[in-house]
């Protein structure tokens, strides 16, 4: 799996992707892709960044979706939980999954500098939180790895 966030890409073609993962997903497991739901992500991947639920509410109630901020937030807790939405903790915010459809330990490097977020793939179970973890007879279901440091078009400027 590739870093998503900080090089150039098909944007098109990962807005497409993603929506037909997340199509193919809820109607094998009988889920409802409502039109909130379903519009919260194509927000998301439209904008490629991390997003509070309120900016999504912002355009959901623009586009006459609602404007009640548990509309935004049942959205986002449905694309959570079934992983086409991960949430950056350090930023109270929502980012559309770079790899959906797939089973992965995202990690997150957030630039401290403007707030610019790459999902990378990690193995915790299999790396040193893995093996304490077994050595302790724990199973871990869930990790949130978030680095802070400067992305690469940050650096540039500083340079």
């Amino acid at each position: 799996m590739s870093t998503l966030g900080f090089e150039s890409h098909d944007h098109s073609g990962c807005i497409a992707e993603s929506l037909s993962a997340c199509e193919s997903h809820c109607e094998s497991k009988g889920l409802r892709l409502t039109p909130v739901r379903r519009r919260v992500l194509e927000i998301l991947l439209d904008e490629h960044r991390a997003m509070g639920a309120y900016d999504n509410l912002e355009r959901l109630k623009a586009e006459g979706l609602g404007s009640q901020p548990p509309i935004a937030y049942r959205a986002l807790d449905f694309l959570v939980e079934h992983r086409f939405v991960h949430k950056i903790e350090r930023l109270n915010a929502f980012i559309a999954c770079g790899h959906p459809g797939e089973r992965h330990a995202p990690a997150f490097l957030i630039c401290r500098n403007c707030d610019a977020v790459a999902e990378a793939h990690t193995d915790l179970a299999e790396g040193r939180l893995g093996a304490v973890a077994r050595a302790a007879g724990f199973v871990i279901e869930r990790t949130v790895v978030e680095a802070e440091g400067l992305c690469p078009h940050c650096q540039d400027e500083a340079a």
